[in-house]
């Protein structure tokens, strides 16, 4: 069954037709215009509230059509989950640097939700998949302590705002054991510090680097930080790449953001696939509610390299592979078929989202849909989509299910 999903044109988004959701867009129905002053941020195939896909043919919501067609999610799902899709399928496309942010564990959503149900407005948790379509940019996780230390030691700007004993004592210290909780108390210190003086500490960062040489701007990431620093001047989070791992994945690449680890996407373009939750923690480069208290005191201070935070998928056969997170809402795969081939899809006992994003042709179930970029199909569960491209075309689609 093919559906129509929401667009969300938050002010981050690539505009026009730069954007990789608007080109799906507007492939997937000739009939929309596509305004080039627009920003084309997000894509949502699901059943979240917040934007809710529709089902073509029968000129209803997928979620209202899951109340009287429970075996659309099979048994597993049901009584995991019940009658619902769990999981969010989303293509951004990101011109500004989105927030800092975390996303809670199962139970700390549960307590934030009860404590602040304003503010988060669910009790579930909220575990990402992104999945780079173009160059994708992104900070993620905080870096390897040694690379933390070089900072602070070559930015004064930095160093003269931080308390002065809890710096030397994260720069001073060597055991491993003690290293997490002398970063919390280093990153908390510059998270809390006057918003006056990290916006004075960004100025004379930018004026000094301003007038260095190309080494020493690449070093200290100049180019970054000069980006973000124009989009949200004296924003505390302009200080972020210096903590945390600076990553360009490849297309094909992809992170997993499992629950406590702070990120914060820059630009590009992605498949992103998630638990249906809006539960995020915010603390910089965003004009929206900031919690710093909750997200300092809830992160994950281990120290990662770019290359542990690569999530690799499995391959399944030579036309697809999964990625599985560590999680039951979700896995996403990516499937390819060749001109003159046809591929059955493996049969799943859970509800399908598919989304092709290049290529044409055809897909079946029990009746045969023209596919081109932009169409979005639900599959029931223990069903089977024949995938057919078109002469001298290929077809290349991303498939969302329940990690069950």
């Amino acid at each position: 069954m093919e559906l129509q999903c929401k667009v969300q044109n938050y002010e981050w988004g690539k505009l026009g037709l730069e954007s990789t959701v608007a080109k799906l867009l507007s492939n997937a129905n000739p009939n929309i215009t596509i305004d080039p002053e627009k920003p084309y941020a997000e894509l949502w195939m699901g059943t979240h509230s917040n934007g809710p896909s529709l089902i073509i043919e029968r000129d209803i919501l997928l979620s209202e059509y899951l109340k009287y067609n429970h075996d659309a999610v099979g048994p597993d799902v049901k009584r995991k989950f019940g009658v619902t899709v769990p999981f969010l399928l989303k293509v951004l496309s990101v011109k500004k640097a989105l927030s800092i942010q975390a996303h809670p564990t199962k139970d700390h959503a549960e307590v934030l939700h009860k404590s602040f149900p304003d503010m988060y407005k669910d009790p579930n948790h909220k575990p990402e998949l992104a999945i780079a379509l173009t160059p994708f940019e992104a900070l993620c996780g905080f870096r390897p302590t040694a690379q933390i230390k070089d900072f602070l030691k070559n930015l004064p700007e930095l160093a003269q705002i931080l308390p002065q004993d809890n710096l030397n004592s994260f720069l001073n210290n060597d055991s491993i054991d003690d290293s997490e909780n002398l970063l919390k108390i280093v990153f908390q210190s510059l998270m809390t510090c006057d918003k006056d003086v990290i916006a004075s500490s960004l100025k004379n960062l930018h004026a000094r680097l301003a007038k260095e040489g190309g080494e020493t701007q690449t070093s200290l990431l100049y180019s970054l930080v000069q980006r973000l620093y124009k989009d949200y001047p004296g924003d505390v989070g302009c200080w972020a790449p210096y903590f945390m791992n600076y990553m360009i994945l490849r297309p094909g690449q992809a992170i997993f953001l499992k629950p406590n680890l702070p990120h914060a996407y820059l630009s590009g373009d992605c498949i992103e696939c998630m638990a249906c939750s809006d539960n995020v923690v915010r603390a910089g480069l965003t004009p929206k509610h900031i919690d710093v208290p909750t997200l300092v005191d809830m992160l994950d201070y281990k120290s990662y390299t770019t290359e542990e935070l690569l999530f690799v998928p499995q391959l399944e056969d030579e036309n697809s592979c999964i990625w599985r997170p560590p999680v039951p809402d979700f896995a996403v795969v990516k499937i390819r078929v060749e001109s003159g081939d046809s591929y059955n899809t493996k049969v799943r006992p859970s509800p399908s989202v598919f989304i092709i994003i290049s290529g044409s042709g055809e897909a079946c179930d029990t009746e045969p849909v023209q596919i081109r970029p932009g169409v979005v199909l639900f599959l029931k569960a223990s069903r089977q989509l024949t995938l057919t491209p078109a002469e001298n075309s290929h077809i290349e689609a991303y498939q969302a299910i329940c990690n069950i």
